[in-house]
């Protein structure tokens, strides 16, 4: 997270040296006449601000920039003795809760932790999604789920991972329409409830040499499309070594802001129970590449991998699917 500190005195400047030195990835700043200006000037710059002068102030200053909590900037207001650091804004999501907590250990202060979950002891639904890797597709429904937590409710969920290890007011539902929380990769799911995408597929990709990213492109549509497959829920794309300079491949992979991975040919005949196909192992050396690589893709760091979808081939192009077992819940 880069951060930046905003102080208006000369004490306050000296607080903010003494809180930037145990903070990595973070600059000093020293406010202009007009505070508004400043916090113009930095709040598409830093993903966290903290602020040492009173609260009203920043209040002022920030209320023309505020845009949505999954994109603004977290806010931490200090007092220039560093008695209280107040995590005022994006404390989940943003990290504010977190930032006001080390900058509360670093003055000797105390933080001040609003957010109904943190004050209760409730599950923060957002931030536990987030530590899941989970996708939330709507952000009133979060909202709603939340109250229900903060209110002392527990909300059935329905997953189709196993839920081991789920907070004392998650547990789990057999039936997804009568769930507060689905997790599915089927993008037709229909729930009242809020749906959550897994990051948890890894598509391993074959095609031949030049093929494009137009037509790698169509041919995950069109494979997502007959397994009704959410496209968010690609974790990470795969393929053989010799693929690491392919345009199509390594375009694609930016398109759908994931990591490419690539395997050798000696790791991908290392992997049982995959389609063998004689033209690719005169081509690369290797029984196979779209399966192997997303079942290493998804196996990877130890954890157990499940090919969901086998090999669906196109002119060019080559796909499967494999899925990332997950066992605990964080």
């Amino acid at each position: 997270m880069k951060l930046c500190i905003l102080s208006i005195t000369a004490e306050g400047r000296q607080l903010a040296e003494r809180i930037a030195a145990e903070l990595p990835n973070c600059d000093v700043l020293v406010a202009q006449k007009k505070i508004a200006d400043t916090m113009r000037d930095v709040w598409y710059e830093y993903q966290g601000i903290i602020c040492i002068m009173a609260t009203g102030i920043v209040v002022r200053s920030i209320a023309p920039l505020l845009q949505d909590k999954t994109s603004d900037p977290c806010i931490v207001v200090v007092d220039q003795r560093g008695h209280f650091a107040i995590s005022m804004l994006s404390g989940h999501l943003g990290g504010g809760n977190v930032l006001a907590d080390k900058v509360a250990t670093i003055t000797g202060g105390q933080s001040v932790i609003t957010t109904a979950s943190d004050v209760i002891g409730a599950t923060a639904l957002d931030l536990w999604a987030r530590r899941n890797g989970l996708i939330v597709t709507d952000r009133m429904r979060l909202t709603e789920k939340s109250a229900k937590l903060v209110d002392g409710a527990i909300l059935t969920v329905f997953s189709e991972l196993p839920l081991l290890g789920l907070p004392l007011d998650l547990k789990p539902c057999d039936n997804p329409e009568d769930a507060d929380i689905v997790i599915s990769c089927n993008k037709n799911m229909t729930s009242s409830g809020l749906c959550c995408i897994p990051e948890n597929l890894y598509l391993g990709v074959g095609c031949n040499r030049g093929t494009s990213v137009t037509d790698i492109e169509q041919s995950f549509i069109e494979l997502c499309d007959k397994h009704q497959l959410d496209t968010r829920a690609i974790a990470g794309i795969a393929t053989i070594d010799v693929k690491n300079d392919e345009t199509g491949i390594l375009d694609f992979a930016k398109k759908r802001n994931v990591d490419p991975t690539f395997f050798t040919r000696d790791e991908l005949n290392g992997v049982g129970d995959v389609s063998y196909s004689a033209a690719v192992m005169k081509a690369v050396g290797a029984k196979g590449v779209a399966e192997p690589a997303s079942l290493l893709a998804a196996g990877a760091n130890g954890h157990e991998a499940q090919l969901i979808i086998r090999k669906m081939k196109w002119k060019d192009v080559t796909l499967a699917v494999a899925k990332r077992i997950k066992n605990r819940w964080a």
